[in-house]
């Protein structure tokens, strides 16, 4: 089955399809990491695009039920260098040909990735549209001419209604922008009782959770494009300790006055290196963003860049210098890459702790009843 890829500057590659037959339109982007591509096809924060891979094999080791990273992929198509049908591995349940039919996805192999890859590091990331028909390249242009990026991503990949994963340890709200399961499983292996609330969730609602902590998830887009988690996050801080990571790093930027913007090509992969600047030490992180905080707009803020990228020295942390809150832009959940950075879900439990020290509330059950009274007299008025 033959199919194509059609940038918007006019560049045409033809290639093997697998996967899916049919048409899709999105941004192309490129991902650097050479395993995890399971995990990259499930990342939520590729809702809406065309992900290439750099490294040239994949499908190698097939598909497996534990390495999701959320129940139904998002992304708009799959373009490789070349494609392995028949996975060899004994935790392979099955092929990754199956799984982007199983999801309508287009797959694309047998193409010059590293051609692709170099145009879109030298022109930026563009919009393209990948299709196995036989449609005409001018049919095909003006398609691409009249589609638009998306920009309710957000919306998309965030669950619609509360859940909870019990645990008798710290309550920690995690707002759901796009998570990926790795946050989930990070927390619960430390004992919290998580709470998943929606992306548009209020900071009344949230209080009613009576939580110790709130956690700010990754997720795709743009973070202006969710005004209304700007909001939340501005009431919420200072009431409670704060940990964000990725697009939550952006909204909290943005909800403390900072500003953002979108890189040439953004970060993706499992290989990039961070500097810590409190001890000037470097971690290797798992990347996947298009957008940045702008370092001169954090100068009039109260907040204080903690981590800088050592490829092209953007920020990738931050902290409030009053309120117990911080962020970071990689993934430190790392499904897939490294571990070097699961440290900071134990610093933002000890941060939560020591509020908790500072600040005594009272019991659950005591808030509980005060609120219901309140509630009553307010009725009886």
């Amino acid at each position: 089955m033959q199919a194509r890829l059609l940038l918007e500057d006019g560049t045409l590659f033809t290639g093997l399809g697998f996967g899916a037959e049919g048409q899709s339109s999105g941004e192309v982007v490129f991902n650097t990491g050479i395993t995890g591509y399971q995990e990259v096809i499930s990342d939520p924060s590729y809702c809406g695009q065309i992900v290439t891979m750099t490294y040239p094999l994949v499908g190698n080791y097939g598909i497996t039920r534990d390495d999701f990273e959320c129940i139904h992929p998002f992304i708009h198509g799959f373009v490789v260098r070349r494609h392995e049908p028949m996975p060899s591995n004994w935790r392979a349940e099955y092929s990754l040909d199956r799984l982007l039919k199983e999801y309508g996805i287009i797959g694309i192999s047998d193409i010059d990735t590293r051609m692709l890859t170099r145009i879109l590091r030298h022109h930026g990331t563009m919009k393209g549209i990948l299709t196995t028909g036989a449609e005409r390249v001018e049919e095909l242009q003006e398609r691409l001419g009249a589609s638009q990026l998306m920009t309710d991503q957000v919306a998309r990949t965030s669950t619609s209604s509360i859940f909870s994963s019990p645990g008798n340890g710290e309550r920690i709200v995690l707002v759901d922008f796009g998570a990926k399961s790795g946050i989930l499983r990070e927390l619960t292996k430390r004992g919290c009782d998580v709470v998943v609330v929606p992306h548009d969730t209020t900071a009344e609602q949230i209080r009613r959770l009576n939580p110790d902590g709130i956690q700010l998830s990754n997720g795709p887009g743009d973070p202006k494009d969710v005004p209304q988690a700007v909001k939340m996050i501005s009431e919420l801080l200072g009431e409670y300790p704060i940990f964000g990571i990725c697009l939550g790093h952006q909204l909290f930027a943005l909800a403390c006055g900072a500003d953002t913007a979108k890189l040439k090509f953004g970060h993706r992969g499992g290989n990039h290196p961070v500097k810590e600047l409190a001890t000037n030490r470097c971690y290797i992180t798992s990347q996947n963003h298009g957008y940045t905080v702008l370092e001169d707009s954090v100068k009039n803020t109260k907040l204080a860049v903690t981590h800088i990228n050592n490829n092209d020295r953007t920020i990738e942390g931050l902290k409030h210098t009053e309120h117990p809150a911080f962020t970071v832009q990689y993934h430190p959940e790392a499904a897939p890459g490294p571990f070097d950075s699961s440290y900071l879900f134990d610093e933002f439990l000890e941060m939560i702790r020591e509020h908790k020290r500072n600040n005594p509330k009272k019991p659950r059950q005591a808030q509980l009843a005060e609120s219901l009274r309140g509630e009553l007299l307010y009725a009886q008025k």
